[in-house]
């Protein structure tokens, strides 16, 4: 499972952060979010890791990496709809003008000449100035001291213009350019400025460094030279590799335990330290995105920190579920061990105010409407692989139509005969606890158990296929779509081969979610801002993940977009 993210306080009187501002952007292309060249100890070219890794700090909470190619620009913004465009254009424009216009620059003709194929952004976890642990935030000025501060990195492709930018920067509205020298690298910084203040350094002619604090620009000096940058970083170089991939849009890299403690020292959200305790145990998230014919590709590695004492067990076996269920299912959510995955939901959710569900909560509430035990009398025979799907029915006239879709559930036992012993103990709890009657029926001549209410209407069926995977159906009586088995199954359609990546491959979980269908016959939830633009500019999702090793995860995400006819040119640089 991926680590959770963990929001951290921003300056108060500064505008909206980059980062910020490229999170909402990348919501609009369908995120809120990779060939595998598994490379030995250490030995990784530096086109494999995040541009600047070398020259970041090591604690820095998020980097980005961003292509500077027009021409990937222009094929994003073929995806989507008109609204999006608009919206994607409105935050490349704000860019922009932050970081150019006003301070007299015009990308194409001051920065294009010299740059390289892609920049980065980061943001730098608050300076530690005391070993002593940090104490709450508790006013305002107590948060000023815990700013974070943010690192660009500009490759530097032609280093003469480079050197000539530098040397002669263009004239500030307010205040004025200094000159100072630190560990010998030459550095200028605006003085006197309204709003931020920039500082920049040119590092062997190779990297242009801009921060907006002096402290910061000494801090990636000192990353660089001391060999104390995100290059080195626990974990880092052994796993972005994994991810790496040709001439790729975007990466980025999120420092887990930073950002967590971060969160520990806020006063809106603070952690728990049992929580905070256990998030130790992740060290990085990290991604890459690139542009594809029908859509964007994510591909995603997430490790635990070196010195944790947990480790992941390395099993990849799922896969099956997709060829079980109809071509006309709208979502199918799979998993290689219930069990296990469950274990792993405790051990990180525990005390975790952000989890959906207290796992005591989860386990008290089955067994105060089941009187079951979650973990021994149901969990105990479910280590095979199991699916969540949604299947829509087919409207019988004459028929209620109280159910739009069927929720079915699908579990491969490890062990029929405690599975059937649990079931019943279930079936005679439906009975005489909730006056549900329980009738013995077939489907396609295979038996199947009812659950009809108390007014006649069938809420559930249960039954078993190819001998040991359970099923429940709740909701709309498909049941008929599931048996016998389908002759055009999902797994044989062109939207989930079209979407769902094949790699990599054994896997331990798969997920399909047919967006286009979806929205158009039930009303979803609001979970995400700007959501209706996001669905309306999506056709289909599909996730493959699998347990790469002892300490880490690999993802492969693919978005299929839909794309705008007559797309208008770039925004001015």
């Amino acid at each position: 499972m991926a680590p959770p993210l963990v929001s951290v306080p921003m300056k108060k009187n500064k505008k909206p952060s980059l980062v910020l501002t490229l999170s909402a952007a990348g919501l609009l292309i369908g995120v809120g979010s990779v060939a595998y060249w598994l490379l030995s100890q250490r030995q990784h070219s530096s086109s494999d890791l995040l541009v600047g890794a070398n020259i970041i700090p090591g604690d820095a909470l998020f980097a980005v990496s961003l292509t500077t190619d027009p021409q990937q620009w222009q094929k994003l913004r073929q995806f989507g709809t008109k609204e999006t465009q608009a919206e994607l254009d409105r935050n490349l424009v704000e860019l922009r003008d932050r970081f150019l216009t006003n301070n007299g620059y015009d990308f194409q003709k001051d920065i294009a000449p010299w740059v390289g194929n892609e920049v980065t952004i980061a943001i730098l976890a608050p300076a530690i100035t005391s070993k002593a642990a940090p104490k709450p935030v508790t006013t305002n000025e107590d948060a000023a001291s815990v700013q974070q501060s943010m690192v660009m990195v500009l490759p530097v492709k032609n280093p003469e213009i480079a050197k000539n930018i530098l040397a002669q920067p263009k004239t500030l509205k307010q205040g004025k350019w200094i000159d100072r020298i630190y560990q010998g690298i030459a550095i200028k910084q605006s003085e006197g400025q309204a709003g931020e203040n920039f500082s920049a350094a040119l590092l062997d002619g190779r990297f242009l460094v801009i921060t907006d604090s002096p402290k910061a620009t000494e801090r990636a000096i000192d990353a660089y030279k001391n060999q104390t940058s995100l290059a080195t970083t626990g974990g880092f170089a052994e796993n972005f590799p994994k991810i790496a991939d040709y001439q790729p849009f975007g990466q980025f890299y999120v420092n887990v335990p930073t950002a967590a403690k971060i969160a520990a020292a806020s006063p809106n959200r603070p952690l728990p330290a049992q929580v905070l305790a256990q998030l130790q145990n992740n060290q990085g998230l990290a991604g890459t995105m690139t542009l594809e014919a029908e859509g964007i590709r994510f591909k995603g590695v997430s490790w635990l920190n070196p010195n944790s004492q947990r480790v992941l067990a390395v099993e990849n076996k799922a896969g099956q579920m997709q060829s079980r269920v109809p071509a006309e299912t709208l979502m199918m959510l799979s998993g290689g061990n219930l069990q296990r995955l469950w274990g792993d939901y405790v051990l990180t959710s525990q005390g975790n105010p952000l989890s959906p569900i207290a796992p005591e909560q989860l386990r008290s509430g089955i067994k105060s409407l089941t009187t079951l035990d979650l973990d021994k009398d149901l969990l105990s025979w479910m280590k095979g692989e199991f699916s969540l799907s949604v299947i829509p029915t087919t409207p019988k006239e004459g028929s209620p139509n109280d159910f739009r879709a069927g929720l079915v559930f699908m579990v491969q036992a490890t062990d029929r005969q405690s599975a059937e012993t649990s079931i019943k103990q279930l079936d005679d709890v439906i009975r005489d606890q909730y006056q549900f009657q329980v009738q013995p029926a077939k489907v396609a001549g295979q038996p199947v158990v009812n659950w009809v209410s108390p007014y006649g209407t069938l809420t559930a069926t249960h039954g078993w296929l190819d001998g040991d995977v359970a099923f429940l159906v709740v909701g709309a009586p498909i049941t008929d779509k599931i048996l016998p088995k389908p002759n055009n199954t999902l797994a044989s359609t062109i939207p989930f081969q079209q979407t769902v990546p094949i790699e990599p491959n054994p896997t331990n979980g798969q997920f399909f979610l047919d967006v286009e269908r979806t929205v158009k016959n039930f009303v979803l939830p609001t979970l995400i801002p700007n959501q209706q633009a996001l669905l309306d500019a999506t056709r289909s999702i599909g996730m493959t993940s699998a347990v790469s090793d002892s300490r880490s995860n690999l993802y492969d995400i693919f978005i299929a977009l839909k794309k705008v006819r007559n797309t208008t040119p770039l925004p001015s640089p």
